[in-house]
């Protein structure tokens, strides 16, 4: 497939760009194979022309189109949803145009409207045409527009002259925003000149954090069983399992576990020797089948005497309906030093859902106090929040409080079960909470554990398309961490900027990080060997500062939340980013890191001072002896 294929009109001249918040610009709108530019006009005086838009075609969620027909109506007595007109014979008069109505009139077609073919065949009144006549301009007054919804929640209005030209574009838009092919995708033809293709993609995290685990504790080692997927389609090639286990009782749990997801480390916590693990759901089915090997790989973990829990993320009906389409749960009696403690949380259709709900909400402007409350509840996302940082506080408890060690699954193992997971480090350890072990986090607990990035951010909030398997898993992760944030202002090393540019990279990218569903279709499609990672970007020192937690304290503790509904909030610098303008926000944090450099910079300058009077004077009396 070419790109050039997709393209009907490449380029249109006098568009107008509108989008809430910012003036209109007017300009050139050109259209290549995975952008959408728009180059205002020169502003005189031989100013070159600038760049007002530059979109990531793959950010497009819903493309709408509005024509407006600017010339006169057909007769009222003729259908104009047929196109019939009577055309007069050849050599008699041509029947006459009924009279325009006083005033401006306009006739729109709405995306809603018939298809393409009756759209163009209007009902306006065409004489025929014979050889040299001029060439009909019946529709050349007419213009329309197209409303680009975007994943990142942006609504752009581009206003486009021409009937045939604005049909034409939005076709072109919705086709190379449909490709859904990975290696046709925009991080295998973006090449950055500051960096290098190898930099920024992390050697094998979890060896990263095996070799720290190493230090602490011999109990685990690194497994290779997984090297080649055949184990486990889902998993990385090297996972943390029990020394004591070898690795055919790995294969053999592996077959009882939905998708071979056998149960992995997740974390270690060093403060009591206290481990989480995860997986995916047995497979005991209507008749209860059990695995000998399964129940010692987790019968391992547990010292005698010893009890953990395992926290399902499903509610026990639903778990109870899974058995009998062959899942289930872990039965007491073949795991009888585990306790199940079921916490459901909603994923899939349900989530998305409430996604879609919630921004239409943001987006209605006409909405009053009571009614915009009204709908805020309904959506039921703050619900989601809470219940999602419950679960992750009840996974913490159980390891720091309880001393007990942890399962987690749900069904699948790769959605529910990594939110609980990754909260609960973030939570626990203080390292998590640092901007580099933030990036290791999302990495090992949701990037190369089989989040199925690619299926669940298909589509955001706008998309028309039939929900199929997305969902806003991670965007809801994301909100439970900037809760954290607002929380424990001093605690977490980055800013809210940060967890912006994740939600806009998951959904549409420059970078390969968030491709494909799991590290065997990225080794597929060469995803490391193609394509700059998101990392080595953010890692930049130009760009590290932007996403900076100016505030920031190292805190050694655990950081528990507060899930009262009065302290979850609604994430405004998201929900309303393109709606309300954050120019006060922005001027307050800028104001801040002015004072904390300056600050920083007093107290370097005052160090060196005394340093150097020291240094110049070794008989001076130091700050402690004064």
């Amino acid at each position: 497939m070419e790109f050039s294929e997709l393209i009907k009109t490449a380029t249109v001249e006098s568009v107008l760009l509108s989008c809430a918040g910012q003036p209109a610009v007017k300009g050139t709108l050109c259209i290549t194979s995975h952008h959408l530019l728009l180059s205002s006009c020169p502003g005189g005086d031989g100013q070159p022309s600038a760049v007002e838009l530059w979109l990531l075609i793959r950010n497009v969620d819903a493309v709408e189109k509005r024509l407006v027909l600017s010339h006169r109506p057909v007769p009222p007595s003729v259908p104009s949803s047929m196109g019939v007109i009577p055309r007069c014979h050849p050599g008699t008069a041509e029947p006459p145009l009924p009279p325009l109505p006083r005033g401006p009139r306009q006739w729109a077609l709405t995306s809603s409207s018939p298809p393409c073919p009756r759209v163009q065949n209007v009902g306006w009144y065409q004489p025929p045409r014979s050889s040299g006549s001029p060439r009909d301009n019946r529709l050349a007054g007419s213009s329309g527009t197209i409303t680009l919804r975007c994943k990142d929640l942006k609504v752009l209005q581009l206003e486009i002259p021409g009937m045939e030209e604005c049909l034409n574009i939005a076709s072109s838009i919705e086709a190379l925003s449909s490709v859904d092919s990975v290696m046709m995708m925009y991080p295998f033809f973006h090449r950055p000149q500051s960096l290098r293709l190898e930099e920024g993609w992390p050697l094998l995290p979890v060896e990263q954090y095996f070799q720290q685990l190493a230090l602490q504790t011999t109990q685990w080692r690194l497994s290779d069983v997984n090297r080649d997927f055949a184990v486990c389609p889902t998993y990385p090639p090297a996972v943390i399992v029990p020394a004591a286990v070898s690795e055919e009782t790995l294969r053999r749990a592996a077959r009882f576990r939905q998708g071979g997801r056998f149960p992995v480390l997740s974390y270690y916590h060093s403060r009591n020797g206290t481990v989480m693990l995860r997986s995916g759901q047995p497979l005991t089915g209507p008749n209860r089948k059990r695995c000998a090997e399964d129940e010692m790989l987790l019968g391992s973990v547990l010292d005698d005497g010893e009890r953990g829990f395992i926290i399902d993320t499903r509610s026990a009906q639903a778990a109870k309906q899974a058995r009998m389409t062959g899942g289930g749960t872990e039965p007491k009696s073949s795991y009888p030093q585990w306790k199940r403690l079921h916490r459901p949380l909603e994923r899939g259709r349900p989530l998305q859902e409430s996604f879609i709900k919630l921004v239409e909400a943001c987006n209605d402007a006409s909405l009053g106090m009571d009614r915009w409350l009204g709908r805020l509840e309904s959506c039921r996302w703050l619900s989601h929040v809470k219940a999602a940082l419950s679960t992750a506080c009840l996974a913490a408890q159980c390891l720091d409080r309880e001393e007990s060690s942890v399962l987690v699954h749900g069904a699948e193992g790769t959605d529910t079960t990594l939110l609980v997971t990754a909260l609960a480090q973030l939570i626990l350890e203080p390292g998590c909470r640092t901007l580099k072990g933030f990036q290791g986090l999302l990495e090992r607990e949701w990037i190369q554990a089989g989040h199925p990035f690619h299926l669940r951010c298909a589509h955001s909030a706008y998309s028309h398309a039939r929900l199929k398997q997305e969902a806003p898993l991670f965007l809801l992760f994301l909100d439970c961490v900037w809760q954290l944030s607002r929380q424990f202002p001093f605690s977490l090393e980055f800013s809210e900027g940060l967890l912006l540019t994740l939600f806009d990279n998951a959904y549409a990218s420059d970078y390969g990080t968030f491709l494909c569903n799991n590290e065997k279709e990225r080794c597929l499609c060469k995803v490391k060997e193609s394509t700059h990672s998101l990392w080595a970007w953010l890692d930049q020192p130009e760009e590290r500062k932007k996403y900076l937690n100016p505030l920031y304290s190292p805190n050694p503790l655990v950081i528990w939340p507060s899930v009262e509904p009065q302290s979850i909030q609604l994430w405004q610098g998201l929900f309303f980013r393109w709606i309300r303008s954050s120019q006060y926000l922005d001027e307050a944090w800028a104001e801040i890191w002015r004072l904390v450099e300056g600050s920083n910079t007093a107290v370097k300058e005052s160090t060196e001072s005394r340093l150097s009077r020291s240094l110049s004077d070794p008989t001076a009396p130091t700050e402690n002896e004064r």
